[in-house]
């Protein structure tokens, strides 16, 4: 009907059909009038079909006029917006390059053709007109924002790839804004002098001030050189105000602070060192400052002379940390621990002590020591121990415990401790800090909030977030080191350490310290010294540190395997279809030091638990924490290991090897 309509010659509203509806039923209308006024009357009939023939003469313009006016205002609008569009598209302020299909410049609009001031873009393909802009656009995904910096300025880009279309929004200016307030986020610091107190013990007041004034001004210096603000509060200790970008350029120069200082005290016999927490990302300053203090508490536990940089929902970043950690723990602290952990006793039901997985003699020895002390503050200890996984020379000190029937009896597995365990009962951790690697992760959970932990490693950023008490000092050679220390400062009417205990704590310090040859002080010969006249037996050591003929032929058959990396450092690839003890590992590396030129080993092995393990020693010129810790794990400068899942033999040494062959300041060089 449209259709017929459009070719008849009838009034244009009439095409209309909503126009056409109302029409045809007020004409319908008007005949019904007219027929039946002259059904009524032949003159009222007349007078009538004269004045309907004039209302329908008048409507009938009156719509046609309206009809006219309407279609004239559509296309008046139509062009107005068509015109509309083109001005826009030519005038607006986001750029538009329309591309041709091999990317030639089909088209742009005035706006863009400004950046690229006189040059002629038509016809040209992009890379030739401006390399850098073609580069963005191929790196751009389609249809997505993206902020790119193109010269001098800052755009907002999108790609239409179907209609071969690029639009670019210049926020240079809102850009510059979110730049500059994201470089003048506060910074907050602490900076620590670590053995500042015992190395004034011997020094003249003259000496003390001209080392003070030395610091102090070696510090001001370079917070002026960073542009940051720097107040000292006490001998020891600075308060650092900072913005981020101050913050981007200390990391950037690796805080060589902490090399000035420590090398030039050096010179002068009296090595110091410095511990820095830096915290930042808060708006907050309270949280900021509690977690710089904490960033700080990380870095000293971590041995000292290492800065620690870490925002609140952020890993830790660390730097220095290349010496080892100077023996400055005193008996004043191991008496004030030794009282604490008393009071902490007294104050629970019963103990409860574990150890890391796959527990050493170190870490059994410190359970047994622990439990001593318990004893002899009549309390209830457990050694929780899972004896299932247990290495050969821990199973030789367990069956030789089976003669002491009370020891015996307090050794008890994860899912008994569960069971015994009680609100007011506490836990201690010893020999590890990590909860992901203690023996008894749901007994961590169930007493988390009744925790204490001593240990010899250095701190890692997993830690628990409110323990009771902390013992942890790197500078100690195992943590039966620092628990011998405990037991001069407890009761002495009480039943003193056994045999088998001192000879399993010996041990523990006898392994950890590779026959007394590494990390050892006079402290550490000191608590040898207690143990044995406590009845250690040095045949008995000498009987749990002998290793199965399967044990010694596997470590010999890895320390066949040795390659050599950068010259001075031994790595070692076992096969990805067998499994190794990680101490058969341990004991490789330990073994592959003795070579001549090697002064870092790694053994990479496929461990029972399907993961891949990697045991890491030095000499203490490369610090093999570093690498590590790179690797997800962690431990100490010259004693490192991690454990890798989801990955292959291999793949684990392709990663190594990368992080070893670092084109810059290589991973983990002291």
């Amino acid at each position: 009907m449209d259709k017929l309509f459009a070719r008849l010659a009838v009034p244009e509203f009439l095409q209309n059909r909503r126009l056409r509806g109302i029409a045809i039923m007020t004409a319908g209308l008007a005949i019904l009038g007219i027929v039946l006024s002259f059904l009524l009357n032949w003159i009222f009939g007349l007078v009538v079909l004269v004045l309907v023939g004039l209302a329908t003469w008048g409507v009938f313009n009156t719509m046609a006029e309206i009809g006219a006016d309407t279609t004239q205002y559509i296309s008046d609008l139509s062009f107005q917006i068509q015109q509309g569009g083109q001005e826009a598209l030519i005038r607006m302020p986001p750029g538009v390059l329309i591309l041709g299909d091999n990317d030639q410049v089909e088209w742009l609009n005035p706006y863009l053709q400004r950046y690229f001031e006189d040059q002629n873009a038509l016809g040209r393909p992009l890379k030739d007109v401006d390399a850098e802009l073609a580069q963005l656009v191929t790196d751009t995904p389609p249809e997505t924002l993206s902020t790119v910096k193109w010269r001098d300025y800052r755009f907002t880009l999108y790609v239409q790839p179907d209609f071969h279309a690029v639009y670019l929004y210049d926020v240079t200016h809102y850009q510059l804004i979110q730049e500059q307030y994201d470089n003048e986020k506060i910074a907050i610091g602490q900076i620590f002098l670590d053995n500042y107190d015992e190395i004034t013990q011997s020094m003249t007041d003259q000496d003390i001030s001209n080392l003070r004034n030395y610091v102090t001004n070696e510090l001001s210096a370079w917070v002026q050189k960073f542009d940051m603000y720097l107040k000292q509060l006490d001998d020891d200790h600075y308060f650092v105000l900072a913005y981020a970008k101050s913050l981007a350029a200390i990391e950037t120069d690796k805080f060589k602070i902490l090399d000035t200082i420590r090398e030039s005290t050096s010179k002068q016999n009296f090595p110091l060192t410095l511990s820095i927490g830096i915290a930042y990302g808060d708006p907050n300053l309270n949280k900021l400052a509690d977690q710089a203090q904490s960033n700080l508490d990380l870095a000293l536990g971590r041995g000292g002379d290492q800065v620690v940089v870490k925002a609140a929902d952020q890993e830790a970043r660390y730097y220095g940390g290349k010496t080892n950690p100077m023996e400055k723990r005193t008996r004043v602290r191991a008496r004030m621990i030794s009282q604490a952990l008393q009071e902490l006793m007294n104050e629970s039901d019963q103990i409860f002590v574990q150890g890391h997985t796959q527990p050493d003699m170190d870490s059994l020895g410190a359970c047994l020591g622990i439990r001593r002390i318990a004893k002899m503050n009549h309390k209830t200890c457990w050694i929780v121990l899972d004896q299932e996984t247990v290495h050969s020379d821990v199973q030789r000190l367990l069956d030789d415990l089976k003669d002491y029937p009370d020891i015996a009896e307090s050794i008890i597995s994860p899912e008994t401790a569960i069971e015994k365990a009680t609100d007011q009962s506490m836990l201690l951790m010893v020999d590890h800090s990590k909860p992901s690697i203690t023996i008894a992760p749901d007994l961590y959970q169930r007493l988390e909030n009744r925790v204490m932990i001593i240990d010899h490693h250095r701190r890692g950023e997993e830690f628990p977030e409110n323990p009771l008490l902390v013992y942890i000092e790197p500078y100690a050679s195992s943590t039966c080191e620092l628990i011998t220390e405990m037991f001069e400062y407890q009761s002495q009417e009480s039943e003193p350490i056994n045999k088998v205990e001192a000879t399993a704590m010996l041990t523990g310090i006898f392994i950890d310290t590779k026959h007394f040859s590494l990390r050892t002080g006079t402290r550490t010969f000191d608590a040898a010294s207690y143990l044995r006249s406590a009845g250690a037996d040095a045949l008995e050591v000498q009987q749990y540190m002998k290793e199965n003929v399967d044990s010694y032929l596997q470590r010999n058959h890895l320390i066949e395997l040795v390659e050599f990396v950068n010259e001075d450092m031994a790595v070692v690839t076992g096969e990805d279809d067998q499994t190794y003890d990680p101490v058969t590992a341990a004991q490789a590396a330990d073994d592959l030091l003795n070579m001549s030129g090697v002064d870092a080993s790694f053994v990479i092995t496929r461990r029972v638990d399907g993961r891949v393990g990697i045991s890491a020693r030095s000499l203490g010129q490369i610090n093999v924490q570093l690498v590590m810790e790179d690797m997800g794990g962690g431990g100490h400068l010259s004693n490192a290991a991690t454990q890798i899942s989801d990955k292959s033999v291999t793949e684990v040494k392709q990663q190594l090897l990368d992080i070893l062959n670092k084109k810059d300041e290589p991973v983990g060089e002291a």
